[in-house]
């Protein structure tokens, strides 16, 4: 398992949806957050900056928390925890 980085949580799965439009990132999360336990840390990698407000929205809606994101060179880095 990883080690954390300058405070950016440990992802226990990571979804690489760089290039792909809205809605498609959001789409893979959904997906995605049921492959990872309760309580683990889904990353998802998006090109497209809507996912960077899309994701914490959807996440506080269905209950999971929205840990934050980074930027780096050309795509954002979110994660999520799953609550449930």
């Amino acid at each position: 398992m990883a080690t954390p980085t300058q405070g950016v949580p440990v992802a226990d799965r990571v979804v690489d949806a760089r290039g792909m439009a809205c809605p498609g990132p959001l789409l893979e999360a959904k997906r995605s957050i049921l492959l990872v336990p309760v309580g683990g840390v889904l990353e998802i990698l998006s090109s497209d900056e809507e996912t960077a407000i899309d994701v914490p929205a959807w996440a506080w809606k269905v209950g999971h928390a929205y840990l934050g994101c980074v930027r780096e060179a050309g795509f954002w880095r979110i994660f999520v925890r799953r609550n449930k």
